[in-house]
């Protein structure tokens, strides 16, 4: 049997879903972290090959390396439209994502058009990412609409984005 969510849950998913973004839009590296269960993963399945950070160590490495980047200091992530399910693991949500970039006086960038697909577990009495699978807006999601294969689209990594990847220290 599925559990179900109260009020309560919800905005408490919710509001981990908000401290997220405003953790890593402005730098926030323990608040970023604190969003996810101990053994949290999150997957960017954006790209022509998705990228992994699993538990605290790696997911910091995250969070410091787009709070090293300059552009970061124009970044906002905005997160609307937010459907949460409850599930024997506790809860799995999908949520539209769009990441803003300020250019001085503008018009501003719109960098990212995707959505988020999460599943929470409640640690410590609090509810935190288990997982967040990060995607474009593009491939399977789309397959409904007319003209659209449904098939993954997958884009080469922009170079800026190449000391993101998290390689465990040997050792």
């Amino acid at each position: 049997m599925t559990p179900t969510l109260t009020a309560d849950d919800r905005l408490a998913i919710r509001d981990t879903i908000a401290r997220y973004v405003w953790a890593l839009d402005t730098g926030d590296v323990d608040g970023f972290v604190a969003c996810f269960c101990r053994d949290g993963v999150l997957v960017w399945d954006a790209f022509e090959k998705p990228e992994r950070w699993q538990g605290a160590k790696a997911l910091r490495h995250f969070a410091e390396f787009f709070r090293s980047l300059p552009s970061s200091a124009g970044r906002q992530h905005h997160v609307s439209n937010t459907l949460i399910e409850p599930c024997a693991e506790g809860a799995r949500s999908r949520s539209y994502v769009a990441v803003a970039l300020r250019q001085g006086d503008g018009p501003h960038l719109l960098n990212v058009m995707g959505y988020y697909e999460d599943l929470f577990r409640r640690e410590e009495g609090h509810w935190r990412l288990a997982e967040r699978l990060i995607r474009d807006w593009s491939g399977p999601v789309l397959r409904g609409i007319a003209g659209q294969t449904g098939e993954r689209v997958a884009r080469p990594k922009p170079a800026p984005l190449d000391g993101l990847t998290y390689t465990p220290d040997a050792g």
